[in-house]
């Protein structure tokens, strides 16, 4: 290209096209920085709710249970009374701030037969074996008082469960109730509170409520580059106006 062709107005019909376009990234552009706001709300207002839940005194798990959200009753303070089934535990791999090992998920019988799994803590992978943490094993009725969780069906990251391994990779209620062949079982599971056990195992109360927040950020950066688009189409503008004044002046 010559000095010339680089300093030659553009063509109408160019400049139509370049500003269309432009627009529609530029309204693109501020639409997702509108969407990152909307999810910032969004974000804060679940924090504060789980906050709220975490907090509230307990109360009995949801028993209608096809009405269970998510949204509205994760982590919800809870509190349940029946006798473990400490036959039919499954461990589930685990990664928490005590080092590596697995979660007992023991199914707790209620007095009207229905059946909640409760993760009653992490237990280090010399413990995995029920024999090792014997003391651990209540028997008779116990009340037990945690936080509900909702099921982690089909596995972990990059990990399927692997039932008739033993190999568990999620807190999958459905797929162990199936391998420890339960019935009228909670769509939910619970994690159950530091209250020590016997025998110090398992550890409860590990539960991590992290909700990342980076919402804001995304907000900026987007709003930022529509700022940077309109701030290059206004300097095009000028700089196509001035070309156009030479041709004139010429």
């Amino acid at each position: 290209m010559t000095d010339g062709e680089a300093h030659r107005p553009r063509s109408t019909a160019s400049l139509i096209v370049l500003g269309a376009a432009s627009l529609a990234v530029f309204v693109g552009l501020l639409a997702l920085g509108v969407w990152q706001v909307e999810r910032r709300a969004w974000k804060l207002d679940l924090i504060a709710r789980v906050d709220q839940r975490v907090a509230a005194a307990p109360v009995a798990p949801p028993s209608d249970w096809a009405r269970v959200d998510a949204d509205r009753d994760e982590y919800r303070h809870v509190r349940i009374s029946g006798r473990f089934l400490n036959d039919r535990e499954a461990q589930v791999a685990a990664s928490t701030v005590k080092g590596a090992g697995y979660w007992v998920m023991t199914p707790l019988q209620a007095d009207d037969g229905t059946v909640v799994l409760v993760n009653r803590g992490f237990v280090p992978t010399e413990n995995r074996d029920p024999a090792t943490r014997a003391a651990g094993q209540i028997e008779g009725p116990v009340t037990i008082t945690g936080l509900l969780r909702i099921t982690e069906p089909k596995g972990g990251f990059l990990r399927s469960n692997e039932p008739a391994a033993e190999r568990w990779y999620s807190r999958d209620v459905a797929a162990i109730a199936a391998a420890r062949r339960l019935t009228n079982v909670a769509p939910y599971f619970i994690d159950a509170d530091a209250t020590p056990n016997p025998g110090g195992l398992p550890i409860g109360g590990l539960t991590v409520i992290a909700f990342p927040n980076s919402h804001l950020i995304y907000a900026i950066t987007w709003f930022g580059l529509a700022a940077l688009l309109a701030f290059g189409v206004g300097y095009a503008v000028r700089s196509e106006r001035g070309r156009r004044g030479q041709v004139v002046a010429g």
